[in-house]
């Protein structure tokens, strides 16, 4: 599969002179409103054991995502995350991982996927895909949101939330990527009970904002 730029675009970063040569787009067809919560099924939750020492549990929506859903679960059961930094941490914005490479420009061998942009608003802890310009070219690359950004809402696919160990999460090393990234030392499956031991917390790396930062445009 050749290698992609996977982005965190919003439609004002796309060339001016494409949108300007298309008719204008009809207004999306309404999303119906997921629900909020679900019953957690460990079939659906995905642990992520950091380097840094904490352990993360992500609630997966199949009723969300389907498709996006059991990508990640079939990548964790190969054990393909195991190993994998998170190589775009930006301070209140998100963390992104699921690049073998570490590169932001690499994803599993398997085909992209369809789109499936749903009402699910990206909150702080909402899991969603990573993608280039093409709507259907997420592969295996992932985001957990640090803080809400709505302007992310049906133009991503938000696949699942944080359900314990945000604060992991949020001691991830900041960087693009960071000097001393975290890795994901093991990527699971709830329901296989494969899970290592939890591992002991790491000292938090939290910092504020600075003005700078929190003026910064985003980057394609």
């Amino acid at each position: 599969m050749p290698f992609k730029a996977f982005l965190l675009c919003l439609p004002f970063l796309l060339a001016p002179s494409l949108a300007a040569a298309q008719e204008p787009a009809a207004p999306p067809a309404p999303l119906a409103t997921p629900a909020a919560t679900a019953p957690v099924d460990p079939e659906n939750v995905l642990v992520l054991d950091l380097s840094t020492g904490g352990r993360v549990r992500i609630q997966l929506r199949p009723d969300l995502a389907p498709s996006h859903t059991e990508r990640v679960k079939t990548l964790a059961r190969q054990g393909f995350y195991n190993g994998v930094i998170f190589h775009r941490v930006i301070e209140g914005f998100m963390a992104q991982t699921g690049d073998p490479t570490g590169t932001g420009q690499g994803g599993s061998e398997l085909p992209d996927l369809k789109a499936e942009f749903n009402a699910y608003p990206h909150l702080r802890g909402t899991v969603s895909m990573a993608r280039a310009s093409s709507s259907d070219s997420a592969n295996s690359q992932f985001f957990i949101m640090l803080l809400p950004r709505f302007s992310l809402d049906r133009k991503y696919t938000a696949f699942g939330r944080v359900i314990g160990g945000m604060e992991y999460v949020e001691a991830i090393p900041r960087g693009e990527p960071p000097a001393n990234p975290a890795r994901i030392v093991q990527a699971s499956v709830e329901a296989d009970g494969k899970a290592s031991p939890a591992p002991l917390p790491a000292p938090s790396t939290i910092r504020a904002m600075t003005a700078d930062e929190l003026n910064a445009p985003l980057k394609n």
